[in-house]
């Protein structure tokens, strides 16, 4: 039977005992996502506590990171999601995307509404992807792709 939660704790509590087995076992976020089956967005996203991990992910993502019964059980319920819950961020990198949402979704808005017409895309049937790629002017850019889904808004 599936379970959802009504409160978040557990699952930070989670979370954080499960960072700290990653740091301890000296293991990449896509080495965890290997051992799920699943991709390294959604896998980090569940061990961050946003998604829940089907049973045979959650009993491999447990068994690697040396996680109880409890915590294989807990990986497997339905979240309270929001990871920034009530407040403007305040950790660099996470400010620079509550940034350029504050600059650009204006923009996204009116480009998906122009191109698709009165709707949302969606986070639930989502695909992320993030690559490291060479910058012709020097160094390194970040290439993020979100591709979700559009769902247009029914009137009743």
């Amino acid at each position: 039977m599936i379970q959802s939660q009504f409160d978040r704790t557990a699952r930070e509590a989670l979370a954080a005992k499960a960072v700290d087995a990653k740091a301890r076992k000296d293991l990449s976020w896509q080495q965890i996502a290997d051992a799920s089956g699943l991709s390294v967005a959604f896998t980090t996203a569940a061990v961050l506590g946003q998604h829940p991990l089907p049973q045979e992910s959650a009993e491999a993502v447990a068994a690697l990171l040396g996680l109880d019964e409890d915590d294989t059980r807990l990986l497997q319920t339905v979240p309270v999601r929001g990871s920034m819950p009530d407040r403007i961020p305040t950790d660099p990198t996470m400010y620079r995307f509550y940034e350029m949402l504050q600059v650009y979704g204006t923009t996204l808005k009116a480009l998906v509404h122009e191109q698709f017409g009165d709707g949302i895309i969606s986070a639930i049937n989502f695909r992320l992807d993030v690559k490291k790629v060479a910058d012709p002017d020097g160094g390194e850019r970040a290439v993020i792709t979100l591709d979700g889904k559009y769902l247009p808004t029914k009137p009743f």
